[in-house]
């Protein structure tokens, strides 16, 4: 499972011009499940998200969480992020995972997340063509995976 984080001012994605979420202040995490991922690389993946600490502390160091920091957070489904394009032009989505397995991860990583703060998060629907918006603040931008 990776988990491509942007640390964010705002963000909102939107499905056929109705938006499904939305944040200001907080993390765009950017979702995708690999073929081989199981239940076990969830927690372990939320854990880290909601802990990292890339927020700025009082001195502008990267030392707080998003928690830390009182932000949310909108997590989008995004099979592409496993496609690969060494071969080609068209990239392969075979590590992709299928719907069957990846939406129930998703949903799975979007409770564990809100469950680590406490509160509600914002999403986008699974499987749709989605528009995101967002304004990366810094930029700043981090990849995590972790894989059984």
């Amino acid at each position: 499972m990776i988990a491509l984080i942007q640390r964010v001012k705002r963000a909102r994605v939107t499905v056929e011009g109705a938006q499904v979420g939305a944040i200001g202040e907080g993390l765009l995490i950017l979702l995708g499940v690999h073929s081989a991922d199981t239940r076990e690389v969830v927690p372990w993946l939320a854990r880290k998200c909601v802990h990292l600490r890339i927020f700025p502390d009082e001195q502008g160091r990267m030392n707080r969480s998003v928690i830390d920091h009182g932000g949310t957070i909108l997590v989008v489904s995004q099979f592409t992020l496993y496609g690969n394009a060494m071969k080609g032009n068209r990239p392969s989505f075979v590590e992709s995972a299928g719907a069957e397995l990846a939406e129930p991860l998703y949903k799975m990583f979007c409770d564990e997340v809100s469950g680590h703060l406490g509160y509600p998060i914002e999403s986008g629907e699974f499987g749709a063509m989605m528009d995101v918006e967002l304004t990366n603040w810094g930029p700043v931008t981090f990849s995590i995976e972790k894989r059984n």
